[in-house]
């Protein structure tokens, strides 16, 4: 019985671990796309002061059209480079979640049905084809998460792939 509650406290332990790994890529991520956000106001901020200083001084009307179309072009193009970089640093996040999750789930998957196994070993089963049935059990089962972790990382690999010049312009003509 001590085997199995330390089976247990294993699963536990690496479910708290993967958890952790989580938690950390959250805040990696979050503490990224809030540099870019402070990095854009700032500059956005700068030119707005030295804009309007270039406004005050300028006496031409012709002038201050093109300072206020110049002003709104940078601006424009800032705030989309700023998207563009969140928007890579989401992409990166998902990928990186996907593959800790696809990783944590795989492993667990596998230590669960290694820990059912060796459950049914350990009981008194006489009957062969029992033992068997429930052999071809686990074997079917484990198959199949494998196959479903497979099938769920090449799925999103595909949607992020599909997502990503979508979100960054680069398929833009």
């Amino acid at each position: 019985m001590a085997a199995k509650t330390e089976q247990v406290n294993e699963l536990q332990k690496k479910g708290l671990e993967a958890a952790v790994q989580l938690a950390q890529l959250s805040i990696e991520n979050t503490q990224r796309v809030i540099e870019i956000q402070v990095a854009v106001a700032k500059s956005l901020f700068e030119d707005s002061v030295n804009n309007a200083k270039a406004l005050s001084s300028t006496k031409d009307p012709q002038e201050a059209l093109q300072l206020r179309s110049r002003f709104a072009q940078t601006t424009a193009e800032k705030v989309f480079a700023g998207a563009s970089e969140i928007a890579e640093v989401a992409t990166k996040a998902q990928s990186q979640v996907n593959k800790l999750v696809s990783e944590q789930f795989t492993a667990s998957s596998t230590e669960v049905l290694g820990a059912i196994q060796q459950l049914f070993r350990g009981l008194p089963i006489a009957d062969q084809n029992t033992l068997n049935a429930i052999q071809s059990t686990l074997d079917t089962t484990r198959t199949a998460v494998e196959q479903m972790t497979r099938a769920s990382s090449e799925a999103f690999q595909a949607f992020t792939q599909v997502q990503v010049p979508a979100t960054t312009g680069k398929n833009r003509k």
